[in-house]
């Protein structure tokens, strides 16, 4: 069991190593939870993530000759450029297990710090089995993502900068992958009793709710989440024993959760996380009063990585849009005339959509010879004006469904 002192120790390790990243207060959320909800901006941190803290911690400690062997590890991304910024730092020869899948810019970076990168399977955890295999074929020594003391002792550095920068704290909200900063950060609270850890996975790829309550690590029934730096398959036996022993409750948050919070980030906040650093946003803005608690006690969020795709961050945008009403499919059928399109649009002009796609298929199970289906993407102003352009080409006469 890793305490206070052990995360105190970290910190003074990282001191010049990781950034005492900011916090920011969020007006938008905390008129939603009705408290001050602040923002704990680990996405702003070197390498783009909370990991750094860990990688760093357990890897200075190594003796010289274990630097000697070099070190190995596996991640989706932001380990993976955590433990590459960290082997360059203290001069060590570092491989990097990544899936097959891992986003192209997570890649590049992690060659970018200097550490050779080796594509092996299709999660975290069949990485995690080639980065074992490296160890044991060649000596070097396996840098684990959140299953080692000294990593989530460096992870919950997280928690004393919090205690610092809001010290009336009553909550603090952590995503949850492997468990590795939820179980620091509860650590480093352990003579504050009074502040609560909240965990957040992705529900497509939840398997602490389930282990906890079995009192066991449990893997995870699927991992299909848009959340790749949260999508481990089984708990760490360290983080997990750490939560389960200071009772931290672990919630789930949806796909929609996820990408509108992403998006409430980045347009209130100005902020470009990934949907891993937005899954303690979605769950406050899912349930925020069971989150926030009925003391009125200031709430942090941490954002826990940056790291995203821009390809990712395009889809998950329309996503989160569309999940907010921002975006309205629509499946007309029209008589086959001429003009008749040009009617459709106008319609929906008048009404302030702006369409951004069309297109026409003549040919279906469900049309008649003289139909043409028209397929729109409308962007629209939210839930209400999808309503009301529904209705009101319902009441034009138009035969319609939502694609």
């Amino acid at each position: 069991m890793i305490g206070p002192a052990d995360v105190r120790a970290a910190a003074v390790l990282l001191q010049g190593v990781a950034e005492r990243t900011p916090v920011q207060r969020s007006r938008a959320l905390s008129e939603l939870a009705g408290a001050d909800v602040w923002l704990k901006c680990e996405n702003l941190q070197r390498a783009g993530s909370f990991k750094i803290r860990g990688a760093y911690t357990r890897m200075a400690r190594l003796t010289d000759d274990e630097k000697s062997r070099g070190v190995v590890a596996a991640s989706a991304g932001n380990h993976a450029q955590g433990v590459a910024l960290a082997a360059r730092m203290l001069g060590i020869d570092a491989v990097i297990f990544m899936p097959v899948d891992a986003a192209l810019p997570k890649i590049a970076a992690t060659r970018g710090y200097g550490a050779r990168v080796e594509l092996s399977g299709t999660s975290v955890d069949e990485a995690l089995v080639a980065a074992h295999e490296h160890a044991e074929r060649t000596g070097a020594v396996l840098i684990h993502p959140f299953d080692h003391p000294d990593v989530d002792a460096g992870q919950g550095t997280v928690g004393l900068e919090v205690l610092e920068q809001v010290p009336d704290v009553g909550t603090i909200v952590v995503p949850v992958g492997g468990g590795g900063l939820a179980a620091g950060i509860a650590a480093s609270l352990d003579e504050r009793p009074d502040v609560r850890v909240i965990g957040v996975q992705a529900a497509r790829a939840a398997a602490y709710p389930a282990s906890l309550a079995a009192g066991r690590p449990t893997p995870a029934p699927e991992l299909r989440t848009m959340a790749d730096g949260i999508a481990v398959g089984t708990p760490g036996a360290v983080p997990f024993e750490v939560l389960a022993s200071h009772r931290v409750p672990v919630r789930t948050v949806s796909e929609e959760d996820l990408s509108r919070a992403l998006l409430l980030v980045a347009e209130r906040a100005k902020l470009v996380v990934e949907p891993s650093g937005a899954a303690a946003v979605a769950a406050l803005m899912a349930d925020p009063r069971g989150v926030a608690g009925a003391d009125g006690r200031p709430v942090v969020c941490v954002l826990s990585g940056g790291n995203i795709d821009p390809l990712v961050l395009l889809r998950v945008v329309r996503h989160g849009l569309a999940s907010a009403g921002r975006y309205l499919q629509l499946h007309v059928v029209v008589e086959d005339t001429p003009g008749a399109l040009a009617e459709l649009l106008q319609e929906v002009a008048s009404m302030g959509g702006n369409v951004m796609h069309v297109s026409h298929l003549r040919t279906g199970g469900d049309l008649a010879f003289s139909d043409v289906a028209i397929d729109l993407q409308i962007e629209a102003k939210g839930p209400e004006h999808c309503a009301t352009v529904l209705a009101g080409l319902r009441a034009a006469g138009y035969r319609l469904t939502d694609a």
